[in-house]
């Protein structure tokens, strides 16, 4: 009874000490120091970080695709290492050397990092991607044998979307070759059959009036026809006219799908044969 006693009085007298009470208000105020001159220093990193890539009226999509993913990415970068330095600061008014602690975090950063190689690949590989404009949301693209529409590109991954709705996700590191089908123009190409039997002056003619009629109706078509190129091929069954045209990469599809019902329609009217597998039976 009497020792918890003594410790009760011993504690007491700790407490009451007018130096204690000092320590306590001055480490208290530095650490509300610190943690208002962190809430500043974010706040003037973010609106840094946002003037310094903002976006102009004139820049392309690239561009401001590349600068929003950088932007995104930096202002995490910079989050983290105002959080490191003010729990350094704090832990150091307690009077605890931050030098022990980073110490071992070297060396756990040294052995995470052997096993952390693909990942390092899936960055560098990343940022090579956005410097360099290889594609940007909304591109549709083929990599490693996957198509599909963009829907993000991060400093790790990839995420491309097809068009049943699968959702791929590809480390930027297995990212070695790119096919995109959307960086320019792209051209449509039409194959109209025509019969042996048929007249071929005459269905040229048929296709470079519906052309010209198609030139008219689409904006779509900005660069170049459709436009009847001639005879492409004498196949098996039939003769196989050519029509092209230069359209925006996205637009391409649905141009391909109108010109071949509107010759399947224009055949029709004019009585111009499209072959097709049929069987005669001959009754002797």
């Amino acid at each position: 009874m009497e020792s918890i006693m003594e410790v009760v009085t011993q504690l007491s007298q700790r407490i009451t000490e007018p130096q204690l009470w000092s320590k306590v208000i001055i480490a208290l105020l530095k650490i509300i120091g610190i943690l208002i001159a962190t809430k500043f220093g974010l706040k003037f990193s973010q609106t840094m970080i946002e003037r310094i890539f903002k976006s102009k009226e004139d820049d392309d999509r690239y561009t401001k695709q590349r600068n929003s993913t950088l932007k995104s990415v930096l202002k995490s970068a910079v989050r983290y290492l105002i959080y490191f330095i003010a729990v350094t600061m704090i832990l150091a008014v307690f009077g605890i050397s931050p030098a022990p602690i980073l110490a071992s975090a070297g060396v756990v950063g040294l052995a995470v990092g052997f096993g952390a190689q693909s990942l390092v690949k899936d960055v560098i590989t990343g940022f090579f991607i956005l410097f360099e404009k290889q594609f940007v949301v909304g591109d549709y693209i083929k990599i490693v044998g996957v198509d599909g529409i963009v829907e993000e590109i991060g400093l790790r991954v990839t995420k491309i979307k097809n068009f049943d709705g699968d959702l791929h996700i590809i480390p930027n590191g297995k990212i070695e070759q790119v096919t995109n089908l959307t960086s320019d123009l792209r051209r449509v190409v039409v194959d109209a059959p025509i019969e042996y039997e048929q007249d071929i002056s005459e269905a040229t003619e048929v296709l470079e009036n519906l052309c010209q009629e198609i030139n008219q109706e689409y904006e779509n078509i900005i660069a170049e026809g459709p436009k009847v190129l001639g005879v492409q091929d004498l196949a098996a069954s039939s003769v196989n006219i050519r029509v092209i045209a230069m359209v925006e990469a996205m637009e391409s599809w649905g141009l391909a799908r109108i010109l071949k019902q509107r010759i399947k329609e224009r055949f029709d009217q004019e009585d111009i044969g499209i072959p097709y597998n049929h069987l005669t039976i001959v009754n002797k």
